[in-house]
């Protein structure tokens, strides 16, 4: 561990997670906390109009909707049951989005709701679905204000949180950096309200197996989480090149001190850079389901241009695949040349090769996307 940040990993972030705790959200479970919601409003939305290299793209992940329902109910204790955390859910969404809406909307911005559950994520087609949607508002200058959908889950609402959730949508939109927003100044060497000789955590490597044991267990009554859920959300947001910072989000502007390269809070550093993380997982971690078979001119244009696959330069489609499975591309001579996410189910494909993205809409009602695979979705292999 060392002691000084890595100024550069947020300073050169473009698209950062922000995720705020159900504590501060709620201040305490007392009541969405408007002056905080409007001061980190005002932060996104200046990161977003920025200009040149300081424009940022952001999403927020935020907690609050259970426990501003539970204010609404008049309930002063969090729930066991499934039904009533669900109904609470219910209640609380409605006021923490108009709240966000009201707010940003006060700094000349767009926001949106989406709301997730982890099977979201999982399932291929839904995670390309849900990834084109966040890409879509974030290129509209739109913030997206994301909650897990507390309503329709059962047992992520039980021992779920949104630390987890925070570092899966880092993942689906391939951010540069997990901002964790919380009620401690960052993690410390113990828990700081029993040992008053704990020191803060300054940098780390995520996924140092130190750390869990410094991060102790659920800290709130209000929220789900604790320091734990933080470290290992950062551990997940490094598995795709994101690295994380856990800092207090009621430090005077936290975001944009943060993104000028500042130090504050805890800085756990991702280890993979971004290529290699999703080489990682599209060639060691996922199943193919099928493969198209491409011509030599599309071929060149995969391994020497970095292009997207499209559909005319496929010559033929093997296996029964679905949109967003895994897929291998192959050469001429049958050589696995790259692999990638189907925009394009099996069927649907044979019917697309060798042919324009014009003829699309004739041929099957609707055009997804242009491309088969896109180059985001999409990894060469070696040779």
């Amino acid at each position: 561990m060392t002691q000084k940040n890595n100024s550069d990993v947020l300073r050169n972030a473009r698209r950062i997670v922000v995720k705020v705790g159900s504590s501060l959200v709620t201040n305490e479970g007392r009541g969405l906390d408007e002056a905080a919601i409007g001061e980190w409003s005002r932060q996104l939305a200046a990161l977003v109009r920025a200009q040149g290299a300081q424009h940022r793209e952001v999403i927020m992940v935020s907690s609050g909707a259970v426990a501003e329902g539970m204010k609404r109910l008049g309930w002063s204790t969090r729930p066991r049951q499934i039904h009533e955390l669900q109904a609470a859910a219910a209640v609380g969404q409605m006021g923490l989005a108009q709240m966000y809406e009201t707010k940003l909307r006060e700094q000349g911005m767009g926001s949106a709701q989406v709301l997730l559950t982890h099977a979201d994520l999982a399932d291929r087609e839904r995670y390309l679905n849900a990834r084109s949607t966040l890409l879509t508002l974030l290129s509209l200058g739109v913030v997206p204000v994301i909650n897990e959908n507390d309503t329709v889950v059962n047992d992520e609402i039980k021992f779920g949180d949104n630390d987890t959730l925070g570092a899966l949508v880092a993942n689906l939109v391939e951010a540069d950096a997990l901002i964790i927003l919380t009620d401690q100044k960052g993690l410390y060497t113990a828990d700081p309200r029993r040992d008053p000789t704990a020191q803060l955590v300054h940098e780390a490597r995520a996924g140092d197996v130190a750390l869990e044991a410094m991060a102790g267990g659920v800290g709130s009554s209000i929220g789900s989480g604790g320091m734990i859920t933080k470290i290992i959300a950062a551990k997940r947001a490094a598995g795709s090149g994101a690295s994380t910072v856990i800092a207090w989000g009621r430090e005077p502007d936290v975001l944009l001190r943060l993104a000028q390269g500042e130090s504050i809070g805890t800085l756990l550093v991702a280890q993979t850079a971004k290529t290699q993380a999703r080489k990682q997982w599209m060639v060691d971690h996922l199943q193919l389901r099928g493969a198209v078979v491409v011509d030599a001119g599309a071929a060149t244009k995969l391994r020497a241009e970095g292009k997207s696959l499209l559909p005319i330069g496929m010559t033929a489609v093997e296996g029964d695949f679905s949109r967003g499975d895994v897929i291998a591309v192959r050469d001429p001579a049958g050589s696995e040349i790259a692999r990638g996410l189907a925009n394009y189910a099996s069927a649907e494909a044979r019917l697309l090769c060798r042919k324009p993205s014009a003829e699309f809409q004739n041929l099957l009602g609707y055009m997804a996307e242009p491309e088969m695979v896109h180059r985001d979705n999409l990894v060469l292999m070696g040779g």
